[in-house]
């Protein structure tokens, strides 16, 4: 791959919602001289005010396609409803044009094949956007791990304790959704709003690849009027004979940090990834905390494509992550807590009341301090048998 020169020209595709973020951290690099902006794939094209300053007058166009070709852009940034997210890399891969693509990368495991091979097959560089991902607290954690900080590790444990209003599911047509118009969807609080606590979890474990996953259990339920899961928890076997559990709630009662915790003989490591802290516990020491830097994954594409520097998230790095959305997708779809497990809190405003499940909080913390899964803790509302797939 001949390197490129900075600035790259980028185009964006999806530039509101979740694509606000992305648009504000393009603005950072065109102001490092990294990238510029060379154009924007929306259905409605944005307004100034929705653009804002510093970013020139990019190209506006709802079909990536054309918008590549008639900007020469070298890379693609897509953060469009997931299901759309395999087409549009596949249409910028097939250009020539690199990729950061948002998570969840697909709705489902054949789709992330699709993706990944066709990817590989053009020769582009792709990146999937688990930002947790680029932490130093990561590569810290794991040289930690293998100097026996904490001794033997016996586990990995995830703890997502969120609270999101009844606007939040309906943000979009796709939200809350596990099918749509017969397309897979697999909007649920595991595989999107707390996907980062699941990836994060197995790449402490070491177990990103698809065939590092050995077997995945799954408890799946929704106090929401949604289809798809707000509360659930994930079990994952890895091929090494580990155990990872993943509990995560859009119901909390107290809406905290989401951390990923790995378990030793003598100690733990408790990872919270939105801060890049790290709280070491362990036998004979008191308790000692890091923060850590954190290497932005466009940055870090651009300088793949320019240095030579390696990618921190290609999609080989996220297939176990996928084979967790292809156990969630092949579940019975999630249960209804009934509705004496959940009640309502008041918003201040029209859509912002949310449904709140009394206890959740000390249930997702449990789950990932012991390994067990809510059944397992004695949650009255959680299914009678967990449901496993290979």
């Amino acid at each position: 791959m001949t390197p490129y020169t900075t600035p790259l020209p980028v185009v964006l595709a999806g530039a509101r919602g979740h694509g606000r973020w992305h648009l504000a951290n393009i603005r950072r690099l065109k102001d490092a001289g990294l990238v510029r902006l060379a154009g924007i794939c929306e259905l409605t094209p944005l307004t100034a005010e929705e653009l804002g300053d510093g970013l020139g007058t990019p190209e506006q166009s709802s079909d990536l396609g054309a918008l590549l070709d008639a900007t020469g852009a070298a890379v693609a940034v897509i953060c469009t409803p997931i299901p759309t997210h395999t087409d549009l890399a596949l249409t910028a891969a097939g250009r020539g044009v690199h990729l950061l693509l948002e998570k969840p990368p697909a709705p489902s495991y054949a789709e992330f094949r699709r993706m990944a091979d066709g990817v590989a097959a053009a020769g582009v560089a792709c990146q999937i956007g688990f930002q947790s991902l680029g932490s130093h607290a990561v590569p810290a954690i794991r040289r930690m791990l293998a100097e026996g900080v904490i001794g033997e590790v016996t586990g990995v444990g995830g703890a997502g304790a969120w609270a999101r209003d009844e606007a939040y599911f309906r943000r979009a047509p796709w939200a809350g959704r596990r099918r749509m118009d017969g397309v897979d969807v697999i909007d649920g609080a595991l595989t999107n709003p707390l996907a980062h606590a699941v990836a994060t979890a197995l790449a402490l474990d070491g177990s990103v690849r698809a065939e590092d996953v050995a077997g995945i259990e799954t408890e799946l339920l929704h106090a929401n009027a949604i289809e798809s899961d707000d509360t659930s928890c994930v079990r994952i076997t890895t091929a090494a004979g580990g155990r990872i559990t993943v509990a995560a709630t859009l119901c909390a009662e107290h809406p905290g940090e989401p951390y990923v915790v790995v378990h030793g003989t003598s100690g733990r490591i408790t990872f919270f990834y939105k801060q890049d802290r790290v709280l070491v516990q362990r036998a004979g020491h008191g308790p000692e905390e890091s923060e850590y830097g954190r290497t932005d994954l466009l940055e870090n594409l651009v300088e793949h494509l320019t240095g030579g520097g390696e990618l921190l998230v290609p999609p080989a790095a996220t297939g176990a992550f996928m084979r967790v959305v292809e156990a969630v997708r092949q579940a019975p779809d999630p249960a209804a807590l009934p509705e004496d497990a959940w009640r309502y809190e008041p918003g201040d405003g029209p859509g912002q009341a949310r449904r709140v499940v009394p206890g959740v909080d000390a249930l997702v913390a449990g789950a990932a301090d012991t390994l067990a899964l809510y059944s397992e803790l004695g949650a009255a509302w959680a299914p009678s048998r967990k449901v496993s797939t290979g």
